[in-house]
């Protein structure tokens, strides 16, 4: 601590002489979460035991202000307790940049932002950080903004690359090749505010057959609308998506719609109720459109179910989700407790090999969480959870929906500030 506080001045000293308004902040985060996985994401299979694992994440924020510059960088190595030996010389994952970015401030309204940083918009359904994974997501992108007291607009776009190649070489990384998006939000007044969303992804791929081994990029639209109210007691939000183009040289058509009412009945207790419907296919449809909504790089653990049973790296080309659900919060002092039962069904006929059609109910699922502020800068979290599964989602899963299917986590966040300067 002592080194990297010598290290900080020394720059300090070095670029004070002749700039007057400066600032930096420079904070860490240590994150350990134990998980114990009895059917996690899946139902686990028939004569299979759950495991258990500490994974961490350990981040070092430098933010930095001059005038009008802005800049940022996070430096984060996520790992599993027990990856490397003690006495190793290497780390298997390494130091990675999560954000590396300069911003700078035209005008009072417009901005402009380039390299590695967080889209991150309104609910977080389509695009957002995912921070709950301990990596979280960032992209390579330039964005321009313009924000006013009520209005905000943003302008992105991204061109990725697998290195710096002298010729054309295929597009290896498993993500977007372009991307481009716009984000318009209105807020009416204290109580009602509104959001448009564009985006345009473009992923390459090669046809087949090719005997001219040309590479090719489809584009998919993801399109839609946010709208938010809240004002006293109540806090809502309605959104409607849809999707179209083209990827991987088919066709494009899916949407999703989803409505949440919530309710303060008192300072310490609020409910609410919601409902969401991501399109699906049905599973004896022989077309080669995709008609399965894709949340594409939401922040999904935070929607359907904490096991992350859905879009949290599969349920992807699948017969769709109806998730409706109840959410009691309560908070007294340092404690938040929430519980949150989830009923899920298909969107789409789930059809066997032998023209059965099965029952759309896919499951039940139960979450509770547990949160204790125990300092202003240590927090604590955990939950449990259980999935009381069909053998609808035993077909399309498989494993054994019969088994007891749990999921069960322990956090602590510890977030210091270690040095703050400003001139």
């Amino acid at each position: 601590m002592k080194k990297l506080r010598i290290i900080i001045l020394i720059i300090i000293g070095t670029i004070s002489a002749d700039i007057q308004a400066q600032e930096l902040d420079v904070n860490l985060q240590i994150r350990p979460r134990f998980e114990y996985r009895n059917g996690y994401k899946t139902f686990l299979p028939e004569g299979q035991k759950g495991t258990s694992q500490i994974s961490q994440r350990s981040r070092l924020n430098f933010n930095y202000k001059q005038d009008e510059l802005t800049v940022k960088l996070t430096l984060q190595n996520t790992r599993t307790w027990g990856d490397v030996t003690p006495a190793t010389t290497t780390d298997k994952n390494g130091v990675a940049v999560f954000e590396a970015w300069a911003q700078y401030n035209f005008t009072e309204k417009w901005s402009a932002r380039m390299g590695r940083q967080v889209l991150s918009y309104d609910n977080q359904r389509i695009l957002g950080e995912m921070d709950w994974a301990q990596q979280a997501q960032s992209h390579d992108a330039l964005t321009l903004s313009y924000h006013t007291e009520k209005q905000k607009l943003d302008l992105g776009g991204a061109y990725n690359s697998t290195a710096e190649n002298v010729i054309q070489t295929p597009y290896t990384v498993p993500t977007y090749k372009t991307l481009q998006y716009a984000w318009y939000h209105n807020q009416f007044n204290e109580a009602f505010g509104l959001s448009f969303l564009l985006l345009n992804t473009g992923y390459e791929y090669a046809p087949n057959p090719n005997p001219d081994n040309k590479l090719l990029v489809d584009y998919k639209q993801t399109f839609g609308t946010y709208l938010g109210y809240k004002k006293g007691k109540i806090d809502s939000n309605f959104w409607l998506y849809g999707q179209t183009g083209k990827s991987d040289d088919k066709q494009v058509s899916a949407w999703n719609a989803a409505a949440n009412f919530n309710y303060s009945i008192t300072d310490s207790f609020k409910a609410g109720l919601g409902y969401e419907f991501l399109s699906g296919k049905d599973t004896n449809d022989g077309s080669t459109v995709i008609k399965s909504f894709n949340p594409i790089f939401g922040t999904n653990h935070g929607f359907n179910g904490y096991m992350d049973y859905f879009y949290v790296g599969n349920h992807l080309n699948n017969v769709g989700l109806q998730d409706a659900f109840l959410k009691l919060n309560y908070n007294v002092k340092k404690w938040q407790f929430a519980l949150m039962p989830h009923i899920f069904l298909a969107a789409a006929d789930v059809v066997t090999p032998l023209n059965e059609k099965l029952d759309s109910y896919l499951g039940t699922e139960i979450d509770f969480t547990a949160g204790f502020n125990f300092k202003k800068e240590i927090t604590l979290t955990g939950g449990y959870s259980q999935m009381f599964g069909s053998k609808t989602l035993e077909f399309i899963k498989g494993g054994d929906a019969g088994h007891t299917n749990n999921w069960a986590w322990l956090m602590i966040s510890v977030n210091p500030r270690i040095f703050s300067w400003k001139k």
